[in-house]
């Protein structure tokens, strides 16, 4: 996309370029908005303050831009979508809400920088060793740690973001990132730091079996 006047669909969640979510639709505004849509595209950004529904939110001056794969109009008026993410973009400034929340943004051209091959292959081996261990932890949550990943390093970087275990607001602080080797680099810091917490929760878990 060009830089100009964008549809905006704040959430309380962080969407990566390349990730692929489900989003319910049912608010007037934004069902409105769906219908005037050019391209299927429009952008969201995360909330810092304030809730999704009724506006009046504080929001991240920093988004994607998501594009709809699929739809699906339920009876009650809610429609669910199917969307993927497929750029960054900064907020300029942010116009009226009404009809619905838009946005003069600009492009944030993030995947410029070469990627260093080493830095990726570990920052990935990290990634699926945090998800291997976390399903131990989490059984009823177990993620699959044998992802197909593309092979354009720069897609794969974002699928490695999108498939770490981590808070909402460190998904900011990597979305943030314009470098994509600073991001690589926070994402296995981040997953080394889990590592340790997961480790430690089965090792609680398994002096709390013993004991008992």
């Amino acid at each position: 996309m060009n830089d100009g006047v964008l549809p905006m669909f704040p959430l309380g969640m962080v969407v990566f370029p390349h990730q692929v979510v489900g989003l319910c639709v049912f608010e007037p505004r934004y069902r409105a908005m769906l219908t005037e849509l050019r391209d299927q595209e429009f952008g969201t950004c995360m909330i810092e303050r304030g809730s999704e529904v009724g506006g009046e939110d504080v929001r991240t001056s920093v988004g994607t831009v998501l594009r709809i794969l699929g739809s699906q109009t339920l009876p009650n008026g809610q429609t669910l979508l199917r969307v993927e993410g497929t750029q960054c973009v900064e907020v300029a400034s942010w116009l009226a809400d009404s009809p619905y929340p838009r946005a003069a943004v600009r492009e944030r051209c993030c995947d410029e920088i070469e990627i260093e091959p080493d830095l990726l292959r570990s920052t990935e081996s990290a990634v699926r060793a945090l998800r291997a261990l976390r399903s131990e932890v989490v059984m009823d949550e177990s993620l699959r740690h044998d992802c197909v990943m593309d092979s354009d390093p720069s897609v794969r970087g974002w699928q490695l973001c999108a498939m770490t275990p981590m808070s909402t607001l460190d998904q900011f602080k990597v979305l943030s990132l314009s470098n994509p080797n600073d991001r690589l680099r926070l994402v296995a810091e981040i997953c080394c730091e889990r590592y340790g917490d997961y480790q430690r929760l089965l090792a609680r878990d398994a002096s709390t079996y013993l004991l008992g």
